[in-house]
């Protein structure tokens, strides 16, 4: 792993995601190394030459200027790293960050799929408009280790549950979801008793790792190769419509909250 520092004049980046404000990594690049990772095109700004997820850098950066001014606004955390990496063990980036809108109003979103997020329960404690997401998109344990290098399946539940039980707005992001592989109804069940809601995402497969994902799929699921072709050869997205209307009567029978992004493209920010 190749880390280095890189001095950043703010750390609040304006966001064009549809449901944040300001985006706010305070690392660029991520070890866990997840397959599927969209946010390797950042090596096209970085100059890195590394293989994505084997460098780091950690941002320094000077303190924010009257953290008050982002009461309301909606900030994201972790849009292309994941705040709560191996690396915050060491470095407290994210907990450096995290102390200074103690006291604020800013409506804070922590996206992660690291149980060291509760580490820091007693600052969370402390920020009244706070949402943690861990992502999720299987509970089958050998194809989490197969697609991401993060936290386990069992870690990511007992944190969620530590979180929740202290009366932190929790969220489970099953994201990406696979087609035909990941159960989003599986998931809800191993969640539920920690989780306010359910946010959707479908796996987008664009750039280097589109191969990559095929062929795994065609190597460990064969049987599921003509629909992944008719999603992302052919571009037919009656799967996940006909998925969207499924999940929906699924929501309404569990009394479970749920928000569909698969087609957040729709919605982007201009």
């Amino acid at each position: 792993m190749t880390i280095r520092h890189k001095t950043v004049k703010t750390i609040m980046t304006k966001s064009k995601l549809p449901a944040s404000d300001y985006a706010v990594n305070p690392y660029v690049g991520c070890p866990h190394k997840c397959v599927y990772c969209y946010a390797c095109f950042m090596k096209r700004f970085t100059g890195h030459e590394e293989p994505w997820g084997e460098f780091i850098d950690i941002k320094e950066f000077p303190p924010i200027k009257n953290p008050s001014q982002y009461d309301g606004k909606k900030l994201f955390f972790g849009s292309v790293t994941d705040t709560y990496n191996p690396y915050e063990a060491e470095y407290m980036k994210t907990q450096e960050i995290l102390t200074q809108f103690v006291g604020t109003k800013a409506d804070i979103t922590i996206a992660t799929k690291s149980n060291l997020v509760v580490r820091d329960l007693d600052i969370l404690k402390q920020l009244p408009c706070l949402t943690v997401a861990f992502s999720l998109n299987t509970i089958d344990e050998n194809f989490r280790k197969d697609m991401d290098g993060a936290s386990s399946i069992k870690e990511r539940i007992d944190a969620m549950k530590v979180l929740h039980d202290n009366g932190i707005n929790t969220v489970t992001f099953i994201s990406p979801i696979f087609p035909a592989i990941t159960s989003v109804e599986e998931i809800v069940q191993a969640t539920k008793a920690h989780c306010n809601e359910y946010w959707l995402e479908n796996l987008n497969l664009r750039g280097g790792y589109k191969q990559v994902i095929m062929d795994y799929v065609k190597r460990n699921y064969p049987q599921n190769m003509p629909i992944y072709d008719a999603i992302y050869n052919e571009k037919d997205k009656q799967y996940w419509v006909d998925l969207s209307h499924q999940l929906e009567l699924y929501a309404e029978t569990e009394n479970v909250k749920m928000i569909n992004y698969f087609y957040h493209e729709l919605i982007r920010k201009k």
